[in-house]
Formats: C-alpha cells, structure tokens, sequence
C-alpha cells in the first residue's frame, strides 16, 4: 500500500537510505534522491510517498520543486519488482503535481540496466535531455589565482541580478532564493565589482559525513571564456573541502563540452549519466502494467 508523507521521520529516511542501498547494489550507478532536501521536507503537503508492506518500504517516489521544472525520483527494492509497484508510485505523484496545477513533470532515471528508460517509455513518456552526475573527492590543485574574481554571500540587493543570470543561462530564474541558512547558500561572483556570475551551494551532513552540491552555476556569456568560472570553482571547492566536506557534486549536460571541460580541468570525474522524461501530470497510468 502507498504511504502519502507529510514530511519524513528519522526510520521513514533509514529505511529510504536502505532502500536506496539495495538499489544501487543490485544496479550499479547512483540515485537522485537530493538527501539535503528529503531531510527537510515541509509538513504542509504530500511530497513522498512509501510503498510498505509489512513494515518494510519496497518503494519510494518523491516529488522535489527547485524552481524549474516538478521532477519525480524514485526507486522498486529488486526483490519487489516486476508487481506494479513503480506504476501505482508514478502514477500517485503524477496525480499529486496535476492537484497543485501542474501540467508536465520530469521523471529522472538512472542510466545503468535501461530497465529505467523502457518504464518510461512505456508510460509515455518522452525524453526532454539528459545530464552527467560528477563528483569532486578533493580540493582542486592549487594553481595561480585570477585577480579580481570574488565570490561573496548573495545579499537584498542581488535577487534581481541573479535571477536575469539563470534567466540568461537556463531559461529559467530556478527559484534564486537567498537564504540565511548556511546549508543553502546563493553565492554571488564579481569581477571587477560587477555580478557577472552566480551558483548555489547545499551542504548535507549525516553519519557518512559531510557532502556538497552546486547547482545553478552561471557566467554572464560575455564574461566567459577569461577563466572565471574556473577560478569561482576553485574557490568555493578549496573552502567546501576546508569545511570538512569529503565530496563536491554538481551535474551538467550531456552535450555541454564546454562546461564538461571545465569541471574536469578542476578534477570532477562522471559518477553517473541520468535521462530526464517528460510526463503529463494527466497520463492515464494502468495500475496493473508491471513495474
């Protein structure tokens, strides 16, 4: 049966976490299940939900909002699969972003056994694009600094700035929140005290240690190809990894040789490739199809 969570207690999220370890065990790859944002989840709607049967999560889909986009995210323990279990998931959280006006939503899939990728197809959905998960185990090598590239805190007077920034480099402002959390950072970039550049940093913690991920990373377009992103990187992961953080994570498009250079010229490596479907919140799932 599907448990529709107002926020996660602590063995509702050791059981995900082991869950997931089943998962990743059996397939390989990894799973985008943004931990920083499962520990946080807000108590006043629905955004997950648990398959359980006697007392054991089997499934999990969640719903995660970062200012694009809805994406869906979730996983069938091995042993459980092939019973219907991801469709009945797919098809609650489907109804779930159709009830808060949503028309299309993003089902991200891990490319590992393609079984992913033919459960998506098969529900109809339609393949939008495609990212490289990387990851960063060590601070970037030391190197000559840029002069004249600062990275500071987003403060009340950049919320403007930043959002035309994302505009200019997604389509899309991405929520550009500014927040006093310190797990939640909007990070600003001058060169020559002007914002040319902007990116987010969240901050997770838990028994396994402490894990940083950047998000919304962009460079004015007449600003770029001067070093500057490389240097704004080198920055924050030397200062993430000087925080204790063990690993710096961020994705970037398939087709996006240039950034993909970039990252690896500070040392990230692919850890992992996800699709991204697109689905109509108003898709009539068959709850009997297999999955």
């Amino acid at each position: 049966m599907i448990h529709e969570a107002r926020g996660l207690a602590e063995s509702e999220l050791d059981a995900i976490a082991n869950l997931e370890r089943r998962v990743v065990e059996a397939d390989g790859g990894r799973l985008k299940l943004e931990w920083g944002t499962l520990r946080q989840r807000e108590t006043s709607q629905v955004s997950d939900l648990l398959w359980l049967e006697d007392g054991r999560v089997l499934g999990f889909a969640g719903l995660y909002a970062f200012g694009g986009p809805l994406e869906l995210a979730g996983m069938v323990d091995p042993a459980a699969r092939r019973r219907g279990i991801g469709t009945a998931l797919l098809g609650r959280a489907l109804q779930l972003a159709a009830e808060r006006g949503i028309d299309e939503a993003l089902l991200v899939v891990a490319r590992t056994t393609g079984a992913g990728a033919a459960f998506a197809r098969s529900l109809g959905g339609q393949l939008e694009h495609s990212e490289h998960s990387l990851v960063l185990h060590e601070a970037p090598r030391a190197a000559a600094r840029l002069p004249g590239v600062v990275v500071r805190p987003a403060g009340t007077e950049d919320p403007d700035r930043v959002s035309s920034l994302l505009i200019e480099g997604f389509g899309d402002d991405l929520g550009s929140p500014v927040t006093n959390d310190p797990s939640q950072r909007q990070l600003v970039v001058e060169h020559g005290a002007r914002v040319v550049g902007a990116l987010r940093v969240n901050v997770d913690s838990d028994d396994h240690g402490t894990r940083a991920g950047i998000y919304g990373f962009v460079v004015a377009a007449a600003e770029r190809g001067r070093g500057i992103g490389r240097e704004v990187l080198r920055q924050v992961c030397t200062g993430l990894f000087d925080e204790g953080c063990t690993a710096v994570s961020l994705e970037v498009a398939v087709d996006n040789d240039h950034a993909l250079g970039l990252y690896a010229s500070v040392g990230f490596v692919r850890r992992a490739t996800e699709d991204y479907y697109s689905m109509s919140t108003r898709s009539e799932i068959d709850p009997s199809a297999p999955a």
